[in-house]
């Protein structure tokens, strides 16, 4: 009998939206426990006291996994089914690198998106120009970043798909375009429009409704991330 598998998330995150998109390829059938994260459960400060952070992946009796890239690559190695990372050591090696890279982008997008000026116009060319250089990881004549397939590097950087639009329109700036990255934009169709993922993507209204009371608390953290640079 399989070990059961947890997964603590909540609602609208792309990060256990990562998560689920992995279990999902990996045919692995998983419990999805709803975070309220103004109000943490003893379930979660147990698994993750230190982050205090979703996602958290609970399989069978071990001790928790958690950090989103990290889980799915558990995922990836622990469960039977179709590989998410290259079977290549380089290709596996520069998913990992491209994942970290989009990680690294998210202070320009956050500054780019909640500040204004100046400031905010230097932080959107940085940003379109971290898109250009992903888009260019694309294989010619592929779907996804995985090939004809959604693979690891897909789901690191699926917010782009999703919470990007979302961000955007809260914000009510355009960094994503489609004169300007159409590779990139015509990818961010396909991964949503994929049948694995778009049953556990979260309704882009409801996403949109529920981010956009914490706007102010969103620029007061662009500020103070542009005012550390």
């Amino acid at each position: 009998m399989a070990e059961p598998v947890k997964l603590i998330g909540c609602f609208g995150s792309p990060f256990v939206h990562r998560v689920e998109v992995a279990l999902r390829l990996k045919g692995v059938p998983y419990e999805l426990i709803e975070e309220d994260l103004n109000n943490k459960s003893d379930l979660l400060l147990k698994h993750n006291p230190f982050h205090q952070k979703v996602p958290v992946l609970l399989h069978g009796d071990r001790p928790a996994v958690c950090e989103s890239l990290i889980i799915i690559e558990y995922i990836d190695e622990a469960f039977s089914g179709p590989s998410l990372l290259p079977s290549d050591p380089y290709e596996r090696a520069m998913a990992r690198f491209w994942a970290a890279f989009m990680y690294k982008c998210k202070d320009s997008m956050w500054i780019a998106l909640w500040t204004d000026g100046e400031v905010q116009a230097a932080s959107a060319r940085e940003m379109k120009a971290n898109l250009t250089l992903i888009e260019r990881q694309l294989p010619e004549g592929k779907k996804f970043f995985g090939g004809d397939t959604i693979g690891f590097l897909d789901i690191a950087v699926g917010g782009i798909a999703h919470w990007m639009g979302v961000f955007e329109e809260i914000a009510g700036v355009h960094l994503l375009i489609e004169e300007e990255h159409p590779a990139l934009c015509r990818w961010a169709r396909e991964y949503i429009l994929d049948e694995t993922v778009g049953q556990c993507l979260p309704d882009r209204d409801r996403v949109v409704a529920a981010l956009t009371p914490r706007k102010e608390l969103y620029v007061s953290i662009a500020k103070a991330m542009a005012a550390q640079k």
